[in-house]
């Protein structure tokens, strides 16, 4: 075994990368856990026929409620069902950029030697 090369040549420097690694994944672990209560904490509205049709949604797309104001009733079903198809579709895609951009910040910078 050369001096300084550890076990099948996994020498120290690696071993050191190896740990940091390791550490820095359990603090995204925890991150990730706080982030799961967090997002489940979250309501994010959706909108449609300027607030006419509003939903809530958690960070994790869980439906929480919805409002339909009354101005829209006298439209016809096909109109009220378009109108909280796309209130629905805009919490959707909010809520999901939302869960992206707080992984991304949770996991940024992670790199694992080797990989």
């Amino acid at each position: 075994m050369t001096r300084g090369q550890g076990f099948g040549g996994f020498g120290l420097g690696k071993m050191k990368e190896l740990t940091e690694a390791l550490k820095k994944a359990q603090q995204v672990q925890e991150g990730a856990k706080k982030l799961q209560e967090e997002l489940e904490a979250m309501e994010i509205e959706g909108e449609a026929g300027g607030g006419l049709v509003k939903v809530w949604l958690s960070g994790n797309q869980e439906p929480r409620r919805m409002e339909i104001s009354p101005d829209v009733l006298g439209e016809g079903a096909d109109v009220l069902s378009d109108l909280v198809l796309t209130a629905m579709k805009d919490a959707y895609n909010k809520s999901t950029a939302t869960m992206r951009e707080r992984m991304e910040e949770l996991t940024g910078g992670l790199s694992l030697p080797g990989m």
